[in-house]
């Protein structure tokens, strides 16, 4: 079967085309059906959210092929054909579940579709596909890189295997926080200012965008660890971009450069209590008195808070105002460097800020905190765009995290990778019934179906990186990390249960991988957040017109 595939390339990707085509139309149909009401219509908008991802990482899976070298497309090939074949079927599935609701029947269903899916699913074709991965190591094909991007990838790659790696285990069992092990080279490698223009003394040139650059060396470092590696870059990231859209001259001076260099470390502090991913409904108050503002009020889940020396706070500077949002603003606090657990901060005119360590499953090395701000006193210069700045806050970090999303895709990829190297090596090793893991048609199924998930989603992570090196790709971003988030869950469980008893021992390190990956559909945008409220309305936007 796999002979007859492979010499008949145009034929089978033709037909997995004409497939997804028949996918989206019937999405299409069943959003026309809907009355657009996000509170009424959560369960079908959810649905075609992850359709929509799937296809349009389906379509990209089979596109890159094209640009592949030619020893690498038997394999890529495979593992496009058995992604494409699981997003059809997963489809079709959502889309019969609620025909209905939707105006379909049974006719709108074509079998011949869900049979020639079939084929790419079966257990010769899956255990073929899967042995081929494990013949790799996990070293899968990586399609649109140029040479100064692969030697990014693999410096950091050499890195996250030499310093990160032996390191991980230790920090996240000890709840530590990031050694300077691993901060003070990724300072001198330039890390810290991917984002950041040359003229600030960044890696970044100051004519274009370089999202594939930061995507490269985010996946290797959270291959190596997502908590003491693998996120270090999202704040700078996000901060820079903020500063670029919005800040004052005499703020992209002072800040940027000392971002890039790694002499000052960020957070971001926008999720409260009581809102969540609901970022227009912040509370957080911010008072102008004489000279500046006073912050009273409390945030949470503010990420490396504790270590950082500026943390970027969204704040309420108008609580009239309609819409909410554009009563919101963005501050620079600035605050001494802890390593602890718990913090606090005693401003010299007595206001405060306080900080405590919430305990939780994985995503450990950076610590999230609590935070309360009791009349702190924020001057006038720390108010980003300055006076110009005030109530476009919303703005300002919806363009920072925009980066975030797929910088957090790129995580996923890590993650994935990790995993699945890490179930390859101990499956060829581990020996059960008289034979390894490794060929068991079961486990080369699973193998497949990793290695199949992962490549589609890091080469659409790297397409989204090019649209929005073009100043595009707002939409595509949050669609990749819609789908990596959710597929990097699926990944670790299977690299866990490959390992059977010993990958529920903390002492491997699939275990960290499998409560790490949890937390990736809950930041930068909570699953359902932007499966209907982002995805969602803009679908019904687009098909309204």
């Amino acid at each position: 079967m796999l002979k007859s595939v492979e010499t008949n390339e145009q034929m089978e990707k033709t037909g997995m085309f004409e497939g997804l085509n028949v996918i989206e139309a019937l999405a299409d149909r069943a959003l026309g059906r809907l009355e657009g009401h996000l509170e009424r219509d959560q369960i079908e908008l959810y649905d075609l959210a992850f359709i929509a991802a799937e296809t349009t990482a389906a379509r990209e899976a089979l596109q890159m092929i094209e640009q592949s070298d030619p020893n690498d497309q038997p394999l890529l090939i495979q593992l496009a054909n058995v992604f494409v074949a699981e997003v059809i079927v997963n489809s079709m599935q959502r889309l019969q579940l609620r025909q209905f609701r939707y105006g379909l029947s049974a006719r709108d269903f074509p079998a011949d579709l869900m049979e020639h899916a079939a084929r790419f699913l079966s257990s010769d074709y899956l255990s073929e596909v899967g042995r081929a991965v494990v013949l790799a190591g996990g070293a899968l094909p990586t399609v649109g890189l140029d040479d100064e991007r692969a030697l990014i990838r693999d410096t950091f790659r050499d890195f996250a295997t030499r310093v990160v790696m032996p390191r991980a285990a230790d920090v996240h069992r000890g709840d530590q926080i990031v050694p300077d092990e691993i901060l003070l080279p990724l300072r001198e490698m330039g890390c810290f200012g991917l984002s950041v223009p040359q003229r600030f003394g960044g890696l970044k040139p100051d004519d274009h965008e370089d999202s594939l650059g930061m995507v490269v060396v985010t996946e290797e470092l959270s291959r190596g660890s997502l908590g003491a590696a693998g996120s270090l870059i999202t704040r700078p990231e996000i901060m820079a971009r903020a500063l670029l859209e919005g800040g004052t001259p005499e703020q992209q001076a002072r800040w940027l450069p000392r971002l890039a260099s790694g002499e000052s470390l960020c957070a971001i502090s926008v999720t409260e209590p009581n809102t969540g991913s609901d970022v227009a409904s912040v509370s957080l108050r911010a008072t102008a008195v004489a000279d500046g503002w006073v912050l009273n009020g409390g945030k949470t889940w503010c990420t490396f808070a504790g270590k950082a020396d500026v943390i970027l706070v969204l704040a309420r500077t108008n609580t009239s105002v309609q819409p909410p949002h554009k009563g919101l603003s963005l501050f620079l606090v600035e605050k001494p460097s802890h390593d602890g657990h718990d913090f606090e901060y005693v401003q010299p005119g007595g206001g405060r800020v306080t900080g405590r360590a919430i305990a939780t499953l994985g995503y450990r090395g950076m610590h999230s905190y609590e935070m309360f701000y009791d009349d702190f006193f924020v001057p006038n210069a720390n108010l980003v765009g300055g006076a110009n700045g005030e109530g476009k806050g919303f703005y300002f970090t919806m363009r920072g995290f925009m980066g975030g999303r797929l910088q957090t895709a790129a995580r996923a990829c890590g993650l994935m990778q990790a995993a699945m190297e890490a179930s390859i090596a101990y499956a060829s090793q581990r020996r059960v019934f008289g034979q390894a893991v490794a060929d068991f048609p079961l486990t080369l199924a699973k193998i497949a179906r990793m290695a199949a998930q992962l490549s589609a989603c890091r080469h659409f992570t790297f397409a989204v990186a090019r649209l929005m090196d073009q100043d595009q790709g707002q939409m595509e971003a949050s669609l990749v990390k819609l789908l990596a988030c959710r597929v990097a869950e699926s990944v670790s469980r299977e690299a866990l249960q490959i390992h059977g008893g010993m990958g529920y021992a903390e002492e491997t390190s699939v275990s960290r991988y499998f409560v790490d990956a949890r937390v990736l559909s809950i930041f930068e945008g909570a699953e359902e957040t932007l499966a209907i409220r982002v995805i969602g309305k803009a679908l019904l936007d687009r098909r309204r017109g």
